[in-house]
């Protein structure tokens, strides 16, 4: 037995015997991305499946991993409520046995603080405590702590192989209840490598981005293509909701120092990584990287007071005013608004700042386009068309911000694919856009 259960003897139980506390009628929050405490979880599972939990609520954001707990059997039981909703619950949602609620990530801890959803328990997973007796979140901070803080129980999955991030990232032992060593290692998203279309896009996209800019990458291909292109620029910086393994080569060459920041100089600033194990070894005790909660992280008043910020989003679709859809495709809830909106704003009150939606002009092989004339009926406007400042595609890049109509249409229309520029301009046409 090492040093740190000796401390905690008292408070060290197994899985089964932690998730005891929950009850039935209980809403518990699920931290999330790579960081989903997997004995926990399934443990609460098995005492559901064998009939003794009932109608427990799981707030969650994006996951990694099995969703068992939202199969068909666990109706009436477990029921899933996705404040961002990831591909192992999409299914879930779209068929009525979960739910979805609509928020932006930085307002999500204030949900958890003003009593909107009040927590019975948090499920949380940590590194091991320190000598002073503080756990680090590790790769999940931004949502994570905020709950924990708020929750009448907190229950901790205690792992050896979660990397002990830095920042506002740190829960005493006096504050959890319930201990459960374990030792496995964190699933992984490596980066993947762009294709040609993401590497056009990409290329459009760095000739918008100077010399010590503080940049935000969201998920997707596109901010992970746009990394790959960023060699030839000179001490750039980051404050994002998260960030992957492209980083690190840009850290290694000095080209990420965060040097020319002006909020946090000198510190990579986030809420949460996606990444490999390669990310998480470069997160372990890193100084220059600082993790804090998402509603700081997230805040536009925050990002905007770095200057020069760039912030990179991606979108389902766009119309040809500029109104984006990046959370749905028509009526079936994909995804979520996440950071897109926080960041975009911030971006665009930031001095010298480029708030981006980048998207490739088409889908299903050409033969629908992604800049449209109308978002599909029930699409939800992710970010409207008063934010949004640049949209880019292979074709170029479309400047809209304080663009008439008029100049907007022509200026997305030059971007999307030649096959459709016919037919969006006699529809912008037949509505006396153009």
């Amino acid at each position: 037995m090492n040093n740190w259960m000796m401390r905690c003897w008292n408070k060290i139980v197994l899985a089964d015997q932690a998730v005891q506390a929950v009850k039935s009628g209980d809403r518990l929050f699920l931290t999330g991305n790579c960081s989903v405490p997997q004995q926990l979880l399934n443990a609460l599972v098995n005492r559901a499946a064998a009939g003794n939990l009932e109608n427990v609520e799981i707030v969650q954001v994006l996951t990694i991993g099995d969703a068992k707990y939202v199969a068909p059997e666990m109706a009436g039981k477990i029921r899933v409520n996705a404040l961002f909703i990831s591909h192992n619950v999409r299914g879930a949602v779209n068929d009525g046995r979960a739910d979805f609620t609509p928020v932006f990530l930085s307002e999500i801890p204030g949900l958890f603080r003003n009593g909107q959803l009040p927590l019975d328990a948090a499920l949380i997973h940590c590194s091991p405590p320190d000598e002073h007796g503080y756990l680090s979140f590790g790769v999940e901070v931004g949502l994570t702590k905020p709950a924990a803080q708020n929750a009448k129980i907190v229950i901790a999955e205690v792992n050896e192989f979660m990397p002990r991030a830095l920042g506002d990232s740190f829960i005493h032992i006096s504050k959890v209840d319930y201990m459960v060593p374990v030792s496995y290692r964190l699933p992984e998203v490596p980066q993947g490598t762009p294709g040609e279309l993401e590497k056009k896009i990409a290329e459009h996209i760095v000739d918008l981005i100077p010399d010590g800019a503080t940049m935000q990458m969201g998920i997707g291909a596109i901010p992970d293509a746009v990394l790959h292109f960023l060699n030839s620029k000179r001490d750039l910086g980051i404050h994002t909701e998260l960030f992957s393994d492209g980083v690190i080569p840009l850290v290694e060459a000095g080209v990420i120092n965060n040097e020319r920041k002006t909020l946090h100089p000198g510190k990579i600033v986030a809420g949460f990584i996606l990444g490999s194990q390669n990310l998480y070894e470069f997160v372990d005790n890193n100084p220059i990287v600082e993790f804090h909660p998402q509603d700081y992280v997230n805040d536009p008043f925050i990002i905007a007071q770095n200057d020069n910020m760039v912030c990179i989003n991606s979108a389902i679709e766009v119309d040809v005013t500029g109104q984006v859809c990046a959370d749905s495709i028509g009526t079936k809830f994909y995804s979520g608004v996440g950071g897109q909106l926080d960041f975009i704003y911030g971006a665009s009150r930031s001095k010298g700042g480029r708030p981006i939606i980048a998207l490739p002009s088409t889908t299903k092989n050409d033969t629908v386009s992604r800049i449209v004339p109308m978002l599909q009926p029930g699409a939800g406007v992710t970010t409207s068309r008063n934010h949004v400042h640049y949209v880019v595609t292979e074709y170029g890049v479309a400047e809209l911000y304080g663009k008439t109509i008029r100049q907007r249409c022509l200026n997305l229309i030059r971007i999307a694919h030649p096959k459709f520029r016919d037919e969006l301009t006699a529809w912008a046409k037949e509505q006396h856009y153009l």
